[in-house]
């Protein structure tokens, strides 16, 4: 009974995933969940597997074996259109913006209506994001490639935000940023997440994503090699030092 609970709460399961780059096996039966409200942390170093992890989900790399279950429906093995129509909204690894266009063409490129007005959580509006991001209001008809790097990972949150999904994953949304552009970011997640949106959060900066996650996964080599809360992997010199490089 417990257990159907729990997987009646989870809005992302990953069970027992593998994945493959041609012959090469990347993810080694890697499990994972994020429930509905949650914020989860999925940390490690360079090239333990958290963007693979993250391309599984998605759909860009689908596993060969193991599941990937999205409020209670299995999606693996789905093209990654489909996977975000159903609900999983991405913020790639280097922002993916597109230069040419404004910010709001940016914004609005693919933006969907959200649930309807009764649900609990609003739906996402070009006003709620140009609201959340006055940066992003001011520059509006600035073209992407002329923004900073901050403003570029704000205007990739954005265009997340706009497709209205229930579940936002962000994929080293931290890197090549300096460090007081880093906590506003981490300023702007913690506000997510008190909105009760799910979200995945995959990142090398260990500070960040300790500041905003409710549970915390540590990936080293394809695995999950230890999971818990952010106060449980502060003491665990151990772990932190083994697979974080965090002194």
């Amino acid at each position: 009974m417990e257990d159907s609970a729990r997987s009646l709460m989870a809005r992302l399961e990953v069970d027992s995933v593998h994945t493959y780059y041609g012959e090469s096996h990347v993810l080694h039966g890697v499990s994972l969940r994020v429930d509905a409200g949650e914020a989860v942390a999925l940390l490690g170093r360079n090239g333990a597997g958290k963007t693979t992890a993250i391309r599984t989900i998605v759909g860009f790399t689908p596993p060969r074996d193991g599941r990937v279950v999205l409020d209670g429906r299995p999606i693996q093995g789905w093209p990654s259109h489909r996977i975000a129509r159903a609900g999983v909204a991405l913020v790639p690894q280097g922002r993916r913006i597109f230069a040419p266009l404004s910010v709001r063409e940016n914004l609005l490129l693919g933006a969907r209506p959200g649930a309807p007005a009764a649900a609990p959580v609003a739906a996402w509006t070009l006003e709620r994001v140009l609201a959340l991001f006055p940066r992003l209001r001011e520059r509006s008809q600035q073209s992407g490639g002329t923004l900073s790097g901050g403003e570029q990972q704000m205007l990739a949150i954005g265009r997340a935000l706009l497709t209205n999904g229930r579940l936002l994953v962000l994929d080293e949304p931290s890197e090549g940023l300096a460090p007081i552009v880093v906590r506003e970011i981490g300023e702007i997640v913690a506000r997510l997440k008190g909105e009760r949106l799910s979200i995945l959060i995959v990142e090398q900066n260990y500070h960040l994503a300790l500041r905003v996650a409710d549970r915390v996964y540590v990936m080293n080599k394809g695995q999950i090699v230890w999971t818990g809360t952010p106060a449980e992997l502060e003491g665990r010199e151990d772990v932190k030092r083994r697979y974080l490089g965090v002194a």
